[in-house]
């Protein structure tokens, strides 16, 4: 969203990796000309008090962060988001296929292969404490053409070009 000068980032205070996330993505944004706005939320009202205020603040897009109880409300998330005309990008496949606009992660199959693998080398007598840190190394790149073409949002040809999956 070359257009949009202020960007929510929706967070869940109660996970984990957020202070790293909201870290991650402060250190970036001037990088690239963007103002980040942190919206807290915890719960099912909190969501939608937060759209609510991404339209009065006119924020022009929105990067929701990783967290269990998000990836639960994710009708919810898609739902607001074209309901605001609010561009989204999200960390699973899964919200891009429920008809958000993009998303970028892990690629949950190859995770869950890779913890089946450990868990098999565990159940084989391995000793956890000598198992090799893993962490997933496949991610992919979903984007929905139907739901940009809804948002009025035009998708670079390069981005289109490198995603794994486009869904019309």
């Amino acid at each position: 969203m070359p257009s949009s000068a202020v960007i929510a980032y929706i967070v869940n205070p109660n996970f984990p990796s957020t202070p790293a996330g909201i870290r991650d993505v402060q250190a970036a944004a001037p990088a690239l000309g963007v103002q980040i706005v942190v919206m807290p939320a915890t719960s099912i009202a909190d969501i939608d008090a937060a759209f609510v205020s991404m339209r009065d603040k006119q924020i022009g897009a929105l990067l929701v962060g990783a967290d269990s109880f998000f990836n639960s409300r994710r009708d919810q998330f898609v739902a607001l988001s074209a309901r605001h005309s609010i561009p989204a990008i999200y960390e699973l496949r899964e919200f891009a296929v429920a008809g958000g606009l993009l998303s970028y992660g892990t690629n949950l199959a190859d995770a869950y292969r890779q913890m089946g693998r450990y868990a098999g080398r565990i159940l084989r007598g391995e000793k956890v404490g000598d198992l090799p840190f893993v962490q997933s190394a496949k991610f992919e790149l979903v984007i929905n053409a139907k739901t940009a073409k809804a948002l009025g949002v035009r998708l670079p040809s390069g981005l289109l070009s490198i995603a794994d999956e486009v869904i019309e």
